[in-house]
């Protein structure tokens, strides 16, 4: 017959017979004076009536003041068949794994180190990891540690200097037990037996998996699910806190990084700060820092989207009326645009979501949280996990669910402007300045450049650019000298030169003349001058890979004793050759010659600048042959 309170059904019944197990039926290696204070302890005790005779059994229970969640409590006789004290190890039981004499430290060793580890015989089972106080029939038990799919195990480590010994930690929900020896071999004899244990156990669902499977099965009964959400809090929004994870997280392990708890605790801390978010004046950065969270922490993902789901859950499901005025629900539904542009949940995760979504949107079709639903929908759509976690700027437009504007320079047409969001990549973006351009129908292939000064990264077509975006605001801010100039997008020629039909007026010319290699040497080209055009060719070559007449010459100037500028329409070649004074008189006496494209009238296109260029790194370039000569290319 069940116990009141919700607990489990009586294990079993023996005249004075004491029986001590967890709230979360967690059977702990208990004994040695360390039982836990939240036990939950059965006296069943047998009164002797009047008469000598036997009366009915009289059963006294006393619980903890705050039991946990369900969530953990085990429900098959098997796994908790260790609890029931018995009279020694059993000799002959086929379900023994492993046995043997070691060393366990006591419980809070860590923190009592002058305790010596107690010597005691250790029995494992396919169900249980048991404890003895010797190896004979008759031996008493003094504690036990039921196995689950939860358990972990870590080592064998040495501990030189604490005990010397080789030790094993296997975690339980509340407890940690470690085993010692002074042999390495039989300590990594015990921690491969236990791993073999846990992995062959079933894995346990929480109560709150259990009504996501039947919230899924009920999806075409709107009535049927929101009677499981009447019935059950767990799925709804509390203002309370949270003391156990909604997922089975395994126990007892540590998170990686420094400043980060085991995987249960930190998720009981995630929801603290879900919390903390509705007071928040400056949410964006606790945004950041959970989101940051999980990305360090993969395991917590599906848990954080849940909680989300909880804490967005009214009474019936979808948010009540009052959510929809509140500010304060709108950090969850914010923090939850962000989740779902940065990460993808698991799959029943997922379809819980898309579910609770669906439902928001048809319970408040005009409502502020029915556009936040359907955006949240479109972005699960289309997330494939993110590098990095978003910057604040994407952070604060995520919240308003807008687009980030992105800056990319293009030879010869400046800075372009262009609309982002946290899916778009480097690819997307180099084909929409492409088409902008006028260079769909160019036989050449541009990318997407990150740039400063003579350094330049090629960025692979599936980049995202909000990530790139956030690496480079973080790189820049963690430099303690910044440079001048910081980095910078830019539309650059990728892949072989195609330079064949190009036309002097159009957008292209600019990349034609670019720096290719990032840091790497100019290229260097021949200058060809000609009575009515100048061309330039690659050297060896006889074939000019592009011609300008010298009326489309805007400017000539001279940056320098080795540098000179030449301006064709609205581009600009920067050029660098030891013989520039010559190339200028020449191209200043082709240029005296009127011609149906410049009037005589116009003054001369070429001018002398001061010397402000240092000398030339290039020096040793081929001298002219005739009216050419080559010289390297600078930047456009």
């Amino acid at each position: 017959m069940p116990l009141p309170g919700g607990l489990w059904w009586l294990l079993c019944c023996r005249r004075g017979f004491t029986l001590l197990h967890r709230d979360y039926g967690d059977g702990e290696l208990s004994g040695d004076g360390d039982e836990d204070e939240d036990e939950e302890t059965f006296e069943l005790r047998t009164p002797s009536p009047a008469g000598g005779g036997r009366g009915p059994l009289d059963v006294t229970l006393t619980q903890p003041m705050r039991s946990g969640p369900v969530s953990d409590r085990l429900q098959s006789w098997e796994e908790t068949r260790s609890l029931i004290p018995e009279k020694g190890p059993s000799e002959d039981d086929p379900d023994v794994v492993v046995k043997g004499w070691l060393y366990r430290e006591p419980r809070g060793g860590g923190a009592r180190p002058w305790l010596p580890p107690r010597r005691a015989w250790f029995v494992l089972t396919r169900d249980s990891l048991d404890q003895f106080s010797s190896s004979g029939k008759g031996a008493r038990r003094l504690g036990s540690l039921v196995l689950t799919s939860l358990c972990s195990v870590s080592g064998p480590e040495r501990r030189p200097k604490e005990t010397g010994l080789w030790s094993v930690t296997v975690s339980g929900r509340k407890h940690s037990v470690r085993l010692c020896s002074p042999r390495q071999s039989e300590a990594e004899r015990w921690g491969v037996a236990l791993r073999e244990v846990i992995a062959s156990k079933a894995p346990l669902e929480t109560p709150t998996q259990l009504l996501l499977r039947d919230i899924q099965e009920s999806r075409g009964d709107p009535e049927a699910v929101a009677l499981i959400y009447r019935r059950n809090p767990i799925l709804r929004h509390t203002s309370g806190a949270l003391y156990a994870p909604l997922l089975p997280l395994p126990y007892g392990v540590t998170a990686p990084g420094p400043g980060y708890a085991p995987l249960r605790e930190e998720a009981v801390r995630l929801f603290l700060a879900l919390q903390a978010l509705e007071g928040a004046r400056r949410p964006g950065p606790l945004m950041q820092g959970v989101l940051q969270t999980c990305r360090d922490l993969p395991a917590l993902r599906d848990e954080l989207f849940l909680q989300l789901a909880k804490q967005t859950s009214g009474p019936a499901g979808p948010p009540g009326p009052p959510a929809t005025q509140d500010p304060a629900a709108l950090r969850y539904w914010q923090l939850l645009t962000c989740m779902s542009c940065t990460f993808r949940p698991g799959g029943a995760v997922r379809g819980h979501l898309l579910g609770h979504l669906e439902r928001t949107e048809q319970a408040l079709p005009d409502s502020e949280l029915a556009e936040y639903a359907r955006f949240i929908r479109r972005a699960l759509g289309r997330t494939r996990g993110r590098e990095l976690v978003p910057s604040l700027a994407e952070i604060s437009a995520l919240s308003r669910r807008q687009e980030l504007l992105c800056t990319v320079h293009c030879p010869g047409a400046g800075v372009c402007p262009v609309a982002i969001d946290s899916h778009t990549t480097a690819g997307e973006v180099a084909r929409e300045l492409v088409g902008r351009l006028g260079l769909t129908r160019s036989r050449n292939t541009f990318a997407l450049y990150e740039q400063r000064g003579a350094q330049e990264r090629a960025l692979a077509g599936g980049t995202l650019v909000a990530d790139v975006l956030t690496s480079l605001a973080a790189e820049e801010a963690g430099l303690e000298d910044p440079p001048d100039t910081g980095w910078r997008l830019c539309l650059r020629l990728h892949g072989p030169l195609h330079p064949e039909g190009l036309s002097p007026d159009g957008h292209e010319l600019p990349f034609l003349f670019e720096q290719e290699p990032g840091g790497g040497a100019p290229q260097k080209l021949c200058l060809g001058l000609g009575a009515k055009a100048m061309s330039l060719s690659r050297p060896g070559e006889t074939e000019p890979i592009h011609s300008v007449s010298y009326g489309r010459v805007a400017a000539c100037q001279l940056m320098g004793p080795h540098t000179l500028a030449l301006r064709v329409g609205e581009s600009q070649l920067l050029l660098q050759s030891p013989q520039v004074e010559e190339i200028v008189q020449l191209v200043n006496a082709y240029l005296a010659n009127p011609s149906p494209e410049r009037p005589s009238s116009s003054p001369p296109p070429c001018q002398d600048l001061p010397d402000t260029s240092p000398p030339s790194q290039h020096p040793g370039l081929d001298e002219p042959q005739g009216q050419s000569g080559c010289l390297g290319q600078l930047q456009d």
